[in-house]
């Protein structure tokens, strides 16, 4: 399967955001499993919170669609009842498989005063076509204890919004992530002036796809090479989901 990291610039202009992103997702060969940056459509536009849901709301449907023969993995800001959200959807075969929003909120970008906390029991390991995927976004990478609650995944996304100012610490983390886990991390990052970018794919063995010129990185992901790296060097995730 190819793994796809979409590294994007996101505009002011919603529609201009939209229409980019689905000529990159179009581009992408079919089967493809594919990541965008966190909020890419909208951004943290806390001035205007309503209209991004409402964007969201028309966005969701044509995503949808254009996920008929791929995988894609999106995250939205979205308003349920009163409050709002950042959720990240998986969207594969033209329907919505999983739906998490951001438990962990970053308190030096204000997110724990603009939204509240997604619940901590969805982020949680499901099966994709017998590959186990779970997600931890931005800042939740950070936690040592969220990395228990994907262990043992094959493939772990990462979306994020990451400054660039701590690209060290992004691109370390979620290197770190791959070998601690013996899997795939797909990892999808901001390329705004101010962001990290370090978007790409790191293998089980540590390898990293990552190139900070492109705004589309694939890598074809193997899964055999988990099942070799985990009987390689057992550490016991090859018996943690037989």
């Amino acid at each position: 399967m190819k793994l796809i990291s979409l590294q994007t610039k996101t505009t002011d202009n919603f529609k201009t955001n939209y229409k980019h992103l689905k000529e990159l997702i179009t581009s992408c060969e079919e089967g493809s499993f594919i990541l965008a940056p966190e909020l890419c459509l909208t951004g943290f536009c806390y001035e205007k919170m309503d209209a991004a849901d409402e964007f969201t709301q028309k966005t969701k449907k044509k995503i949808k669609k254009l996920s008929e023969n791929k995988t894609i993995a999106i995250t939205f800001l979205e308003k349920e009842d009163i409050d709002y959200y950042n959720t990240l959807y998986i969207f594969h075969k033209g329907k919505v498989i999983h739906r998490q929003s951001k438990h962990r909120l970053f308190p030096l970008g204000n997110e724990p005063e603009n939204f509240a906390k997604g619940k901590k029991e969805n982020m949680k390991i499901i099966d994709i076509d017998g590959i186990k995927v779970a997600s931890l976004i931005c800042f939740e990478i950070r936690f040592p204890e969220y990395w228990l609650n994907v262990l043992g995944a094959d493939l772990i996304l990462n979306p994020s919004m990451w400054g660039g100012k701590r690209k060290n610490h992004f691109e370390t983390m979620t290197k770190a992530l791959a070998v601690a886990n013996q899997c795939y991390v797909l990892t999808a990052n901001s390329a705004n002036e101010d962001m990290a970018k370090g978007s790409g794919i790191i293998t089980p063995w540590g390898e990293e796809i990552r190139d900070d010129e492109e705004e589309i990185i694939s890598h074809n992901m193997d899964l055999s090479e988990v099942k070799k790296m985990r009987k390689y060097i057992d550490i016991g995730l090859k018996k943690k989901w037989k």
